[in-house]
């Protein structure tokens, strides 16, 4: 499981996610950013940044630390703002944070060049876990100390609203024509050629082992929450092999 930090005090909301997260100091004495349990598509928007999270990490891709955060809603009572308020006494309890970068930026495609070779790991990975989120307009991508990091990851893995169609729904092909590092001739092959071997049945229970029992619990359809973190990790499994050849909206390097 996720290491657990409590919340020592809420700092500031973030304007730049649509769900409102919010910056917080830890018990830890670390920062974090905040990811709300009731914000938004709730527990499973949480469910899949820690999936893909942690299997990015383990992919080798420069991702922020996650934890859990415990949260008293008390801390709310103070904030001016209503909405801010409604998230912090809707969020009693664990919430996902990650390591604050300070001092990073957002990544702007027309000032950051980026190797076709990173520019095909991100895009492979997207098309693995099936991120609609990483756009030109919106490329959830921060430059630290020089370096790309990946960051947010809710809206990926959409099967997972769906779980009898959650078969289908895996087997789509991705769209990457609006993908923030299209422009960068991301050689996906050469990625699929490195990484695809690494996302075995044992990487992905490591993987979902991180997930907090309570985020899984009362789904529909499963016994338990271990029967949730397999099918969680079924679909990914599955295509691994072969999603490279369905990444549509690149031309192929010459």
């Amino acid at each position: 499981m996720l290491n657990e930090v409590t919340v020592t005090r809420y700092v500031t909301p973030l304007r730049e996610g649509g769900s409102l997260p919010g910056l917080v100091e830890g018990d830890d004495l670390g920062a974090y950013v905040i990811k709300f349990a009731s914000a938004g598509q709730g527990r499973k928007t949480l469910v899949a940044e820690v999936v893909c999270g942690e299997l990015a990490r383990r992919l080798g891709f420069r991702m922020p630390r996650l934890v859990t955060l415990a949260l008293d809603p008390v801390l709310g009572l103070g904030e001016p703002e209503q909405q801010v308020q409604d998230l912090l006494r809707g969020s009693g309890g664990g919430n996902l944070g990650m390591d604050f970068l300070s001092g990073a930026l957002g990544f702007d495609p027309l000032a950051f060049a980026v190797s076709p070779e990173e520019a095909g790991r991100i895009v492979w990975f997207d098309a693995l876990v099936g991120n609609v989120d990483r756009s030109w307009r919106n490329p959830n991508l921060l430059v630290h100390r020089g370096d790309l990091w990946l960051i947010d990851h809710g809206a990926t893995m959409i099967w997972h609203h769906n779980w009898p169609a959650a078969e289908t729904s895996a087997a789509r092909p991705y769209d990457a024509s609006e993908h923030a590092l299209a422009r960068f001739a991301p050689d996906i092959a050469g990625a699929a050629a490195e990484l695809a071997p690494h996302v075995t049945e044992e990487l992905l229970a490591e993987v979902t082992a991180e997930i907090p029992d309570a985020w899984l619990a009362d789904e529909p359809g499963f016994t338990d929450p271990d029967d949730l973190r397999r099918a969680y990790a079924r679909p990914l499994l599955a295509r691994a092999a072969t999603v490279h050849e369905r990444v549509t909206g690149i031309e192929e390097r010459p």
